[in-house]
């Protein structure tokens, strides 16, 4: 996560191996963390080393996490302790595993469909500055402006404009979104938003319910009052929409309303999700019905990331399109000007 001090997926995923291996090994749980912070993901050790300092002088596990809960997320935190108060830290750690590691599929997925559009977006770009740049050493036919087809001048120059403006433009989107996110506490509007905006909204709930319905896997068959383990499931999702719901929903569990109907009156929720969740009630195996609904979400977003893919291939085609109409459009208006004073100074 970008400016965040929080382990990556792949870190968490290789601490939760360690940890399962070394405890189903018969390693007590000071030797596993002193193993890890020599041996473990660097970017981990010197957190890991305090965690193995604070276990080896009696603390629990749960209270040395917690001075430390900057550093990983709060589903790894409230898994993790529930595992120490049942004894059962092996088991709880190969859950934690499996769901990271899924997470970091799906994002490897993700990044490597995104590639080819990004890679045409940046080939696109460069290929215009570089046009740019070629136009500077064309002789001028007679006017000022006629070889500068976008507006950013020619040569050098023209193409340091073009691409400080793409810089700009872009730059000026991400800050508008970390402002409004972060700056304004608008994290809960803007992920509103993105969830309606097509081909973006369809693939990144897919992703979020899938985070959601293993998140309920792992915390309601646990000794964790659902209430917790709902606002732990929520807080999993990365999503400002859903997890601006905690409250509400904690609320009306708590006051004895099924969790369908608590999911159902936040009206953020896709109702065939809600659906699931009362089916899962109604047999009397929610956490089940969860992790299998999980993995129905993960093949879903596999399916609109492609989606999502193809989409921002056309846009990126729209985009050079757009760009070289506008360039053909003001290089045919210079041309027309040159030809308009020629036939002026002929006296036609």
């Amino acid at each position: 996560m970008i400016f965040s001090s929080r382990f990556s997926t792949k870190t968490l995923v290789m601490l939760c191996q360690s940890f399962r291996v070394g405890l189903s090994a018969g390693l007590s749980l000071v030797d596993v963390f002193r193993q890890q912070a020599r041996k473990g993901p660097f970017e981990s050790r010197p957190v890991i080393d305090r965690i193995a300092v604070r276990l080896k002088a009696g603390d629990s596990l749960e209270d040395a996490l917690k001075d430390e809960r900057r550093y990983f997320p709060p589903l790894f935190l409230g898994i993790a302790s529930v595992g120490e108060q049942t004894g059962n830290l092996a088991e709880i750690f190969r859950e934690l595993e499996e769901y990271y590691r899924e997470m970091l599929t799906l994002r490897r997925q993700f990044m490597t469909d995104i590639f080819w559009p990004v890679f045409q977006f940046c080939m696109a770009i460069g290929v215009i500055a570089l046009l740019i740049f070629i136009l500077g050493f064309l002789p001028n036919a007679g006017t000022k402006d006629e070889w500068d087809p976008l507006g950013f001048g020619t040569g050098a120059m023209g193409s340091l404009r073009f691409l400080a403006s793409v810089t700009i433009f872009i730059g000026g989107i991400w800050t508008l979104y970390i402002l409004a996110t972060r700056g304004l506490g608008q994290k809960a509007a803007v992920h509103r938003f993105l969830l309606s905006v097509p081909a973006v909204g369809p693939c990144w709930q897919a992703l979020c319910l899938s985070r959601l319905c293993m998140g309920m896997h792992l915390t309601l068959d646990t000794s964790l009052p659902a209430p917790r383990a709902l606002r732990l499931s929520l807080a999993a999702t990365g999503n400002g929409a859903y997890e601006a719901c905690s409250d509400k929903i904690a609320a009306a569990v708590k006051r004895g309303d099924d969790v369908s109907e608590a999911f159902g009156e936040c009206r953020v929720f896709p109702e065939e999700f809600v659906n699931f969740v009362a089916t899962g009630e109604e047999s009397g195996s929610l956490p089940e019905a969860m992790g299998h609904q999980a993995k129905l979400y993960q093949e879903e977003a596999s399916m609109k990331m492609k989606i999502l893919t193809r989409v921002a291939s056309f846009t990126v085609y729209g985009f050079i399109i757009l760009l070289f109409i506008v360039a053909i459009g003001r290089m045919a208006c210079a041309i027309g000007g040159v030809y308009s004073q020629a036939f002026k100074d002929a006296g036609v």
